[in-house]
């Protein structure tokens, strides 16, 4: 999957609706475009979470992660944790971008977005939306060190089975 003619599509897969947008790319991600997409004059608080490689996971060297995904239903798992998310916080806005493919140490891999009229609900909105997502959506995750690969499970961290080593 770190290979990019591996994609599944080019630019960006995204669902729209009122204050609320989802989306996934294979391309670097940009904070100031997830924070655009939730500003509001009604809103005082907004909240921006970034998950990022780290360069290693119990005491191992990490190389990069990769994300792979049946785009159609991971959108819209995306669209109803959204909802759900904008609907129970009664948030402004709210904004979920989820990387694909090859991601560097140090590079994004999600950026989660909020609007809200207060900094409260801002901050528990977003944290509840990060841990839905990573225990709902269909997105799978290579975790990639200097001896080969291993599935890792969002949810637990739990290592699955190893992915044969990569060509160089």
């Amino acid at each position: 999957m770190s290979n990019p003619d591996d994609r599944a599509f080019d630019g960006e897969q995204a669902f729209t609706a009122e204050n609320i947008y989802v989306s996934l790319t294979y391309e670097p991600l940009d904070t100031n475009k997830a924070l655009s997409r939730v500003k509001s004059p009604k809103a005082g608080a907004v909240v921006l979470f970034a998950g990022c490689t780290r360069d290693s996971f119990a005491s191992k060297t990490v190389t990069h992660l990769a994300y792979s995904t049946y785009a159609p239903l991971a959108l819209r798992t995306l669209q109803t944790i959204a909802r759900d998310i904008r609907q129970k916080y009664n948030l402004v806005g709210i904004s979920i971008t989820h990387r694909l493919g090859r991601v560097d140490v140090g590079e994004e891999s999600i950026l989660i977005a909020v609007s809200a009229a207060h900094r409260t609900e801002g901050w528990r909105a977003g944290e509840e939306c990060l841990e839905r997502v990573k225990e709902r959506v269909e997105i799978w995750k290579e975790e990639w060190f200097e001896d080969g690969g291993v599935w890792r499970s969002n949810r637990d961290g739990a290592a699955g089975v190893p992915v044969r080593k990569e060509e160089s």
